[in-house]
C-alpha cells in the first residue's frame, strides 16, 4: 500500500486490504450537517495534499439559497483550504466500487481554522474546556424514522410496509417484533457500521410508527459528532436499499412523537482522569450542580442550534415525550435535563432538548457551551424537580424566529462560539425562516379559504 494508506484507521485499512481502492470522497459538513466536498480517483487523492472549496458553502441555506455575508463584504467566494484528517477515514460500504470517505479540516489561506465551519466550532469548544484542565465526554442517542418513499412533497409522510405486509404501527416502544418488521434495514445498518469501524451501543424501537433509536458509546465530542455525521448518511443508504427512506426530521409524521438527539455529557479532569461530577466518596459535587445551572441559564439562547428549522418546533409540544422545559431531575424522563442512574465514575447529565435534525457538531457544541459557562460562573441550579415536569413548558422559544432573537442577544454564547460563526449562522437561519413564512400551508387553505 502507498504511504498515505498507512495513516488510515485499522477498519479502513482492513476494508481496502483485498480490494482495489477506486475512489475517495473528501467531505466537510456545512451548517445543516449536509456532506459537501469532492470525489476523486484514489490515485489522485494520494498525490494531493489539499483541495479547495469556496467559503460560500457555509452561507447556503437548506433550500439552496445563499445568505448575505454577515460582515457586509462582497460575495466573492474565496477558496478555503481543505486538508484530510486521516483519522476520520472510513469505508463507503454501499458503493459499487471500493471507496473511502474522509472528513477534512477547513482552513483559510493563511492556515487558520475557518470560524464558520461547524467542526471547527466544536473543536474550539473542546479546546476551551482543555484550557481549564477539563475534557468533555459525550454520548449521543439518535432517533429517526423509517418511512415509505415520499416522492411528492405535497403528500403526507407515512410509515412503510413491514415484512408482515402491514404498515408499521405506533405505540409499541421497545417492541422486538416492531424492530423485526424492518429487520433487513437494521441488518444493513449493522453491516455498514462494522465495515466502517463504528460501535453501536444498541438499537431499540421508539414510540412512533417506524421510529428507531440508535445509541452510540461515549467518547470525545468531535469523534462522536463525526460518527453521527457518517451515521446519518449511512442509515439513509441502508433504507434506500429496501425501497424506503430514513428521515431525521424532528417531526416527520403528524400525530407521532418527534425524533431527538439526546446528549449524555460528563467532564473529566485531564490530569487525574477523574469525573469532576463525583467526589472521592462517590457523591455529587458542587461542580456538577454548576454544570446543571449553566444548562438552565443558557439553553434558551442555543435552542436555535438544537432546533434549527421551523419543523423542529413541532416536536416541542406537550404530551409527546419531548420534555420542553429546563427542569432537572434524577432518573426523571419528564425533565429536559435528566441525571441517569449510573455509578460515580459515569455520573452524567442528559440533555433531552436537541432534535435529530440538528447538525451533530452544533447540537453537541450547544450543550457543551452551556455547561462550560456554568462551570465558569459557578452558580447553583433550581431545586430538583421530582414530579411531572411536562407541565412546565413555557421557558423555551417556540418558534425559530424567537430562538434566533435569544441566540443573537446572548453575549457569553457568542463570545465562546465566535461572533463570526454566530453571525453567519443567524443570517442563514433568518433567510430560511423568511422563505418559510412565504409558503401557504394546506391548513390555511382548508380553514381560511372560504371561512374568513
Amino acid at each position: 500500500m502507498s504511504d498515505w494508506t498507512q495513516k488510515l484507521p485499522k477498519a479502513a485499512r482492513d476494508y481496502i486490504a483485498d480490494r482495489r481502492l477506486d475512489e475517495v470522497e473528501c467531505l466537510v459538513a456545512d451548517l445543516a450537517g449536509v456532506a459537501k466536498g469532492k470525489a476523486m480517483p484514489a490515485s489522485k487523492f494520494g498525490k494531493q495534499k489539499f483541495f479547495h472549496l469556496p467559503n460560500s458553502i457555509f452561507a447556503q441555506t437548506i433550500t439552496g439559497d445563499y445568505a448575505d455575508m454577515p460582515d457586509g463584504s462582497e460575495f466573492t467566494e474565496p477558496d478555503m483550504v481543505l486538508t484530510p484528517d486521516y483519522s476520520t477515514a472510513t469505508a463507503v460500504p454501499w458503493s459499487a466500487d471500493a471507496a473511502l470517505q474522509v472528513i477534512h479540516d477547513v482552513l483559510d489561506q493563511k492556515g487558520e481554522p475557518v470560524a464558520m465551519a461547524p467542526r471547527n466550532v466544536l473543536k474550539r469548544m473542546v479546546q476551551l474546556y482543555a484550557d481549564e484542565g477539563w475534557k468533555p465526554i459525550v454520548a449521543p442517542e439518535m432517533e429517526f424514522y423509517i418511512v415509505a418513499r415520499n416522492v411528492d412533497a405535497n403528500q403526507p409522510i407515512i410509515p412503510p410496509v413491514g415484512r408482515s405486509g402491514r404498515r408499521m404501527m405506533a405505540n409499541q416502544a421497545y417492541s422486538m417484533s416492531a424492530v423485526d418488521e424492518y429487520g433487513r434495514v437494521i441488518d444493513d445498518i449493522y453491516d455498514f457500521a462494522e465495515a466502517q469501524g463504528f460501535e453501536i451501543d444498541g438499537i431499540v424501537q421508539e414510540g412512533g410508527a417506524g421510529q428507531v433509536e440508535l445509541n452510540l458509546s461515549h467518547g470525545d465530542p468531535v469523534n462522536l459528532a463525526d460518527e453521527v455525521f457518517y451515521f446519518k448518511r449511512m442509515i439513509r443508504e441502508a433504507a434506500l436499499r429496501h425501497d424506503c427512506y430514513a428521515t431525521f426530521m424532528a417531526k416527520p409524521i403528524e400525530g407521532e412523537p418527534g425524533s431527538a438527539m439526546h446528549i449524555h455529557q460528563s467532564v473529566v479532569d485531564i490530569k487525574t482522569g477523574r469525573n469532576i461530577f463525583s467526589d472521592a466518596k462517590g457523591g455529587e459535587t458542587e461542580t456538577f450542580l454548576h454544570f446543571i445551572a449553566g444548562m438552565q441559564n443558557y439553553l434558551p439562547a442555543v435552542v436555535a442550534l438544537m432546533a434549527p428549522y421551523v419543523n423542529s418546533y413541532r416536536r416541542y409540544v406537550p404530551d409527546f415525550a419531548a420534555p420542553i422545559n429546563l427542569e432537572w431531575g434524577r432518573d426523571n424522563r419528564t425533565t429536559g435535563l435528566r441525571v441517569p442512574i449510573a455509578d460515580p465514575k459515569a455520573r452524567r447529565l442528559e440533555n433531552r432538548l436537541p432534535g435529530m435534525d440538528c447538525n451533530p457538531y452544533l447540537g453537541i457544541v450547544a450543550t457543551l457551551v452551556c455547561g462550560y459557562l456554568g462551570l465558569k460562573e459557578r452558580k447553583m441550579p433550581r431545586p430538583e424537580n421530582t414530579g411531572n415536569a411536562y407541565i412546565n413548558a413555557d421557558e423555551l422559544p417556540t418558534t425559530l424566529g424567537d430562538a434566533l432573537d435569544l441566540f443573537s442577544d446572548c453575549a457569553p454564547v457568542r463570545e465562546a462560539l465566535t461572533p463570526e460563526f454566530c453571525s453567519i449562522y443567524e443570517a442563514v437561519k433568518r433567510n430560511e425562516y423568511k422563505e418559510f413564512l412565504q409558503v401557504i400551508s394546506p391548513w390555511e387553505r382548508e380553514h381560511l379559504l372560504l371561512n374568513v
